[in-house]
């Protein structure tokens, strides 16, 4: 949408925002008047540069990464062993590749799922519209194959990266939140800081093809001619070409307007602009988005100071990976040796020393050592012991453990590492959605159908804005402006799905619950005072739930009491039926006398029976006395 641009071209970018530079003579004017020009752009990417510098031995890690989990790490390991230096077969073995596999399918059996709460009373309907509008928005950017990419980029490299963003060209021009996984090798901070917030400025570049480019903007076609900056990139199995591709750059940076810290964003190629904010009053004093912050989110596996990234399985295992690479090349070799017939040929009675030197030709041997094999094996359990990829995780138990519960502890007490690393990836989770919330906040001004999961599953369709949660003007108080609220959530994090044994111990719990009579409302006061000593998932809920009972039933006898009390003084021919039912009510609705289940007669303590409440011995002689003498005066 731009026209000739020779100081800058402003078209639509990626925000969806869109803006026109001035023709004719005025460009002059213009390119005096935009704060972002060719000037900026030079800074810009020399600050890039210098970020890249600083980001050098980060990048070296993570390729190399790759290059372990595709098992193709027999260069590093020649580099730093001698290895391989004969030429021949040497062993690539998956241990450590298992123990990233075995990691993904942990995170993935915990993912998240988000429960917003509100901070005052007020915002209850919106938190709760919100808990289950998230999940939408989250589903339709297909959010569960983002986080499984992430988490493989986290385990491999020990950092995922997820971008947070308001995309235009959504839903045929209405725009809505996109959330996806990041290279991060395409991402630039300031060397030493470890939260990314805090970096002066913050890169983000991508390699777009040259015909794209010229054709979303057509001004760039004389302009496209050397690329000032290309990103690293991984050692693809793929001959994967850079010609006649560019690279397009972002940069978020934030600057104080009128007091206010904002969030600016430029987007350019080379020395040509594509979209700025501070070349738009309007948004130069808004800026890009009204949270202010970098919309991205940093989930590092082991973190490390001065870096927003950190260190993943490989680079904490690959030493022990590269042992069991040494000694299984050398077992195998000594096997084939074993294996293979040799003829010792006398000449003379002498012997070829050099060949009897050299290693490559295995005519002279002895069988191997088993202290090799211990060493070998000593190994792989320092490599599971190190990644927590221990027998027992991958369903493996000793010989002698046969009880269940053992078995449930041994495996519980093993996935330890696996839940910090799932808390971990929690939190950032928790970041995406306050900034989805953000985002909602800022761009839902129309209305928007979704459809939600209900009440016990039911499918229900409702319709949605940002009018709920914009700042609220609260009036004035003795004269004095109050000036705005803002609607604040807290946001917590749970799994939505769970593994067999999370789902068998829960319904097991529950059914002991029931045959222990805590849902029973009679038992109320005992039930939540032995729950308040417990602690499992979904603890509150169900202690609400069990009060609410245990309030009703006390509700219901008062409203029995008196309608027997009425029925006895102007219906005593129902009176009788009334003090049955108050007398089943008290039982438990079992039809019976009070005191017939087994549940209520059971509830005793240091031997001594509980009796039969007041209120129904009452009842009953008051019943007793209506239906034989026609009632009371």
């Amino acid at each position: 949408m731009g026209i000739d641009g020779k100081m800058g071209i402003m078209t639509l970018d990626a925000t969806g925002r869109d803006g026109v530079l001035p023709t004719g003579s005025v460009m002059a004017e213009s390119k005096a008047a935009k704060p972002i020009g060719q000037e900026q752009l030079f800074k810009f990417t020399d600050i890039l540069k210098k970020y890249n510098g600083g980001k050098a031995r980060t990048t070296t890690r993570i390729q190399a990464s790759e290059q372990w989990w595709k098992l193709r790490n027999s260069a590093e390991e020649l580099e730093k062993t001698r290895i391989g230096q004969d030429g021949g077969w040497v062993s690539s073995s998956g241990w450590l590749h298992n123990v990233i596999v075995a990691k993904h399918a942990d995170a993935m059996e915990s993912y998240p799922e988000p429960n917003i709460l509100p901070r005052e009373r007020g915002d209850q309907q919106e938190a709760q519209m919100l808990s289950h509008i998230i999940p939408c928005v989250l589903e339709q950017n297909q959010f569960e194959r983002t986080y499984s990419d992430a988490m493989w980029q986290k385990l491999k490299t020990g950092t995922g990266v997820y971008k947070i963003v308001w995309s235009k060209n959504k839903l045929n021009g209405l725009g809505d939140i996109s959330v996806e996984n990041v290279n991060l090798l395409n991402v630039y901070w300031e060397p030493g800081v470890t939260d990314i917030q805090q970096s002066r400025f913050l890169f983000h570049t991508e390699l777009r093809d040259k015909e794209m480019l010229v054709e979303q903007y057509p001004e760039l076609e004389s302009k496209l001619k050397s690329n000032g900056f290309v990103s690293a990139k991984f050692l693809y199995d793929d001959t994967v070409s850079t010609e006649d591709k560019f690279t397009v750059i972002e940069v978020y940076y934030r600057k104080r307007v009128n007091g206010k810290v904002t969030l600016q964003y430029c987007k350019y190629i080379g020395d040509t602009v594509l979209y700025a904010t501070e070349n738009e009053p309007e948004m130069a004093e808004r800026g890009l988005y009204d949270h202010g912050k970098y919309p991205y989110v940093f989930d590092a596996l082991y973190p490390i100071e001065g870096s927003p990234c950190g260190y993943g399985y490989i680079d904490i295992c690959k030493s022990p990976q590269t042992e069991i690479d040494l000694l299984k090349t050398a077992f195998v070799k000594n096997a084939m040796v074993g294996a293979t017939p040799r003829y010792f040929v006398r000449g003379e009675g002498g012997v070829n020393e050099n060949e009897l030197a050299d290693v490559s030709k295995p005519f002279a041997h002895t069988p191997l050592d088993g202290n090799y094999i211990n060493v070998m094996q000593a190994t792989i359990q320092e490599l599971r012991e190190t990644s927590g990829n221990t027998e027992t995780s991958t369903g493996n138990i000793q010989s002698g453990v046969t009880a269940a519960s053992a078995i449930a502890a041994l495996q519980e007490a093993s996935g330890k590492g696996s839940r910090d690393s799932t808390q971990a990836s929690y939190r950032a989770y928790s970041q995406i959605v306050e900034f989805c919330i953000e985002l909602i906040r800022q761009f839902y001004d129309a209305p928007r159908q979704f459809r939600i999961v209900g009440e016990y599953g039911a499918q229900e369709f409702v319709s949605y804005d940002n009018s709920g949660i914009q700042p609220q003007y609260q009036g004035n108080d003795f004269g004095m402006d109050m000036g705005y609220r803002v609607p604040a959530f807290d946001i917590k994090i749970s799994a939505q799905k769970h593994n067999v044994y999370t789902k068998v111990t829960q319904n097991e719990l529950a059914l002991q619950f029931f045959n222990l009579g805590f849902f029973n409302p009679q038992m109320a006061d005992q039930a939540l005072q032995c729950m308040d000593m417990m602690d499992f998932d979904g603890k509150a809920e169900l202690m609400q739930k069990i009060s609410q009972q245990g309030t009703m039933y006390q509700k219901l006898l008062q409203y029995m009491q008196l309608a027997l009390t009425l029925a006895e003084r102007y219906e005593p021919e129902a009176a009788q039926t009334i003090a049955q039912d108050v007398n089943v009510t008290m039982a438990g609705g079992t039809g019976g006398t009070v005191g017939t289940t087994s549940i209520y007669q059971g509830d005793n303590i240091g031997g001594i029976q509980k009796q039969e409440p007041t209120i129904v011995q009452n009842a009953r002689k008051r019943a007793a006395g209506a239906a034989s003498t026609g009632g009371e005066a």
